[in-house]
């Protein structure tokens, strides 16, 4: 009888070796550029009560048509989280931590969606959130932080777009005269965009489909209905950027759709990617999400990123190549296999990085598995270094080699990770 195969559901991806050390990279990349701005990690759920993202809005295609949401056992109505700020913004919520509070996140998310290039059913977003101060100079910050990220990857065909909603007030004001501007131009939207117009006015601002974005080049401007209050706010934000040497481009449609987001918003455009695929990161304001979610009238700002964009968008540009193998020292064993066994951990423990082939393999064979490991230096032990208490120490990049004592070997290898650091 034939054994079932099996694979990854449709819209998911197994990461593995040797890709899986990039998305490793990115991460740490991320990390270390948050964190020196004050920025923690938060790990939260990976489900939420149903009603924790519908505070997105019920008429946004993420909440009516795209969330994995489903009944548990004990009969509650739960969701798979389909993007990072809800969440977060219900653990500030549930935990009230000193404000400001700045967090960042590196979790998976999901969307019941077609499956596109760099955006998958299941897909990981990195993203920080800053909750509590409502200053634009902390929206300048986030801003610079995601900017600075892309800078480090290598990126260079990477445009920042912002824009600004207003209050909540200059928002609704805003959906109203752009409700009434599609109403009149039903007709010409796209057949998808058509119901949107009652439910989500904002959405089709955005559309990418050519008959929608058409009518929308039309439609009013947020920027001639914002209270002068909000204009110098948005004033405040683009003079941080322009202090910071982060260049930008004014987008007065750029609404990003869901319900929470207030005053600033912004999205990073990879020009290397095709028009449908371009947008590799992005967020903005939402001072009314907390209250929403049952805290106290609280501000805060964030952006997410997808990892799967962000590196695809590395591709086209030809930056952040996947990491090459590489260890300290590989132990060749030719008498056994003890040596290899307690030398390799005898390394590992004195913080070097070491590995060895399994199973009796022959030289040839162990030399080969050295090599593909990357290592810097073989060790190699046979029957005369076991005899006289030595190891053969063998540059793998240079062919020379010298013995050592076996009770040398790790200050060898120590001394030549040392003379020869890892290139970055």
């Amino acid at each position: 009888m034939a054994t079932e195969s099996f694979q990854a559901p449709k819209g998911t991806r197994d990461v593995i070796p040797p890709e899986s050390a990039r998305w490793e990279a990115l991460i740490g990349l991320f990390a270390t550029t948050v964190e020196a701005a004050g920025y923690g990690l938060v790990q939260g759920p990976m489900f939420e009560d149903l009603a924790v993202f519908k505070r997105m809005g019920e008429g946004t295609d993420v909440v009516r048509k795209e969330m994995y949401d489903f009944t548990d056992k004990g009969g509650r109505h739960v969701a798979l989280r389909p993007e990072g700020t809800a969440g977060v913004v219900r653990a500030f919520v549930e935990h009230r931590p000193v404000v400001p509070w700045k967090v960042w996140y590196a979790a998976p998310n999901f969307r019941y969606e077609a499956p596109q290039a760099g955006r998958l059913r299941q897909h990981h977003q990195l993203g920080v959130e800053a909750i509590g101060p409502d200053d634009p100079d902390l929206d300048v910050e986030v801003i610079v932080l995601l900017a600075d990220v892309y800078r480090a990857l290598g990126l260079r065909q990477v445009r920042l777009l912002i824009n600004s909603m207003g209050s909540s007030d200059d928002r609704a004001a805003y959906a109203a005269a752009v409700r009434a501007y599609f109403e009149d131009h039903v007709g010409d939207l796209d057949p998808d965009d058509q119901e949107k117009v009652q439910t989500n006015p904002m959405r089709v601002l955005d559309s990418k489909r050519p008959a929608s974005a058409a009518v929308a080049a039309g439609a009013p401007s947020v920027l001639d209905r914002l209270s002068d209050e909000a204009l110098a706010r948005f004033d405040r934000v683009q003079d941080g950027l322009r202090a910071a040497g982060v260049a930008f481009e004014l987008a007065p449609r750029l609404v990003r759709g869901l319900d929470y987001y207030t005053h600033t918003t912004f999205e990073f455009v990879a020009d290397a990617l095709d028009a449908a695929q371009s947008t590799i990161g992005g967020g903005g304001r939402y001072d009314g999400l907390v209250e929403a979610l049952g805290g106290p009238p609280t501000p805060g700002i964030g952006f997410g990123c997808g990892i799967e964009r962000v590196l695809l968008t590395c591709d086209a540009e030809g930056v952040f190549a996947t990491p090459t193998p590489s260890v300290d020292a590989f132990v060749v064993d030719m008498v056994g296999g003890e040596v290899a066994r307690d030398l390799t951990l005898e390394l590992r423990r004195a913080g070097l990085s070491a590995d060895r082939a399994w199973g009796g393999r022959s030289m040839k064979a162990q030399m080969k598995a050295a090599d593909r490991a990357g290592a810097a230096l073989a060790l190699l032990v046979g029957g005369d270094e076991q005899a006289a208490g030595e190891v053969t120490v063998r540059d793998m990049a240079t062919g020379e080699q010298r013995r050592v004592a076996r009770a040398d070997v790790v200050g060898a290898v120590r001394a030549a990770r040392d003379d020869h650091p890892a290139a970055p």
